[in-house]
């Protein structure tokens, strides 16, 4: 490939150099803030040599080339345009301004979560590999993988307490990333989270339990008293705690003389946000989270395979606006309180949806003539089964729109019968074939048939609505 002269060309084709306001790259795609997207010409680009596929999201234009290819076309475009040194955070932030308020507030969620994920994972799934060596009759009849070799009991038991750690400590790197985000000092958000895990507070899972036998310990000052209970594993009260802290800290900047900056500054924000949050927001978020965990289960529980179906059905719908990523604060709340919520439902249902994408893909790869829609199809199926769905979704599955309705439909399908078996996962990970380890070992089976039938009834329904496709072109082509 011919990188310098696809570059050229695509710069055109995007209205030259100066409607391009930010460029970077990803893993596998071009991402672009333009400043009128009316002046491209897409059904060129669609022809560009290595192109695989283009959408437009969250303010941003983005360009599917593959892994590889993409690092090439980048450095070219760079050289053309100057923009070597620009981020996907810079071509965010320039695409932030066509985004409406829903958006933004789904991008925030999303610059908050993203930063956090790997450690959400890391412990997740070292969860999983836990659960794996404790699960009863799971691979050895009526017994455990430790009970079996008794030599493995400590190493369960090591695996488990750094799979807890991120989860209990999740306010401190939840507070971090969201002071940040805030405009914060994010050390001073690290603190926050720090003292609302403190040792020396009551457990926040060890709540409940002690509000019912009321034995909460309280401070008691003038008076007044406060209750000495932490936040592990919580998520609304550490961002509310984490955006007051911000403004208190800017707020006090703008009258505090500079040269006793250093030393007021710091000590004020973290009093006053910590006061705050004892008294009042951690209280009232602490009630709000617990609602909304408990309203989605009970939602989740309640409507059946119905609501599984509705939720399988427009998932991808969902990851093309971007709103998927408001999910994260959802399921990490949902895991945080494990123990009495068994677990996030999303996750399985996110894979379902990944899976019928990544079928449909295949499918039409395997029906199709074209070497080029070949090429792009196959490879970006199997990603997709393996969790990222991008490629497929808007290089092969929207542009021929069939396969996507047969995708939504093999996802419901699927996410209704998983339903059914009350399916969950323990842990984050790659929601696709690889999500296996995250899922509660006594419903891995279930897991695994759901994944069938996604991509079957993907797969197949792909074929069928393609044969229709090719009728109406030929009675069309012959009218």
């Amino acid at each position: 490939m011919n990188y310098p002269i696809i570059a050229k060309e695509l710069l055109e084709l995007l209205g030259g150099k100066d409607n391009l306001q930010a460029l970077a790259h990803c893993a596998t795609r071009l991402r672009l803030a333009l400043k009128d997207d009316s002046i491209i010409d897409e059904d060129a680009i669609s022809n560009l040599e290595g192109v695989k596929g283009q959408f437009k999201v969250a303010g941003q234009y983005q360009i599917i080339f593959g892994s590889g290819i993409v690092n090439q076309v980048h450095a070219e475009m760079a050289k053309l345009t100057g923009m070597s040194d620009m981020s996907t955070n810079d071509v965010a932030s320039a695409g932030a301004e066509k985004q409406n308020i829903v958006q933004r507030a789904v991008k925030g969620l999303s610059d908050i979560f993203v930063p956090i994920i790997p450690a959400i994972v890391a412990g997740g799934l070292l969860m999983g590999i836990f659960n794996l060596l404790t699960a009863q009759g799971l691979f050895i009849e009526g017994q455990s993988l430790i009970e079996a070799n008794p030599g493995l009991a400590d190493l369960a038991s090591m695996i488990n307490t750094f799979a807890n750690a991120p989860f209990v400590y999740l306010p401190v790197l939840l507070a971090f990333s969201a002071s940040k985000k805030f405009g914060g000092n994010p050390f001073l958000g690290a603190a926050l989270g720090m003292l609302m895990v403190h040792p020396d507070l009551l457990n926040g899972w060890g709540f409940g339990g002690a509000s019912v036998a009321g034995t909460i310990p309280t401070w008691n000052i003038f008076g007044f008293e406060i209750q000495k209970v932490g936040y592990q594993g919580s998520v609304l009260p550490v961002l509310v705690s984490a955006f007051i802290l911000a403004k208190v800290e800017n707020g006090l900047r703008k009258f505090i003389p500079s040269v006793l900056d250093n030393l007021l500054t710091p000590m004020l924000a973290i009093f006053i946000t910590g006061f705050l949050t004892f008294t009042l927001v951690g209280p009232i978020t602490r009630d709000i989270g617990f609602l909304l965990g408990d309203g989605l289960n009970w939602l989740y529980d309640s409507a059946g395979f119905i609501g599984g179906a509705l939720f399988g059905f427009i998932y991808a719908p969902f990851v093309i606006t971007g709103m998927h990523h408001s999910f994260i604060a959802i399921e990490t709340q949902l895991l945080a309180d494990i123990a009495v919520t068994g677990g996030t439902f999303i996750f399985p249902i996110a894979a379902m949806s990944n899976v019928a994408q990544g079928a449909a893909a295949l499918a039409v790869g395997f029906k199709t003539k074209d070497i080029k829609l070949k090429g792009i199809a196959v490879p970006s199926g199997v990603t997709a089964l393996l969790g990222i769905t991008e490629p497929a979704m808007f290089g092969v599955n929207l542009k021929l729109r069939y396969p996507f309705i047969a995708a939504v439909i093999g996802a419901a399908t699927a996410s209704a019968f998983i339903t059914l078996f009350n399916v969950k996962a323990q842990a984050l990970g790659a929601a696709g074939l690889p999500g296996i380890i995250s899922i509660i070992p006594s419903q891995i089976g279930y897991y695994v048939a759901g994944m069938a039938i996604s991509f079957a009834v993907a797969f197949g329904l792909t074929l069928v609505l393609g044969a229709r496709e090719s009728v109406k072109a030929g009675k069309a082509a012959t009218a």
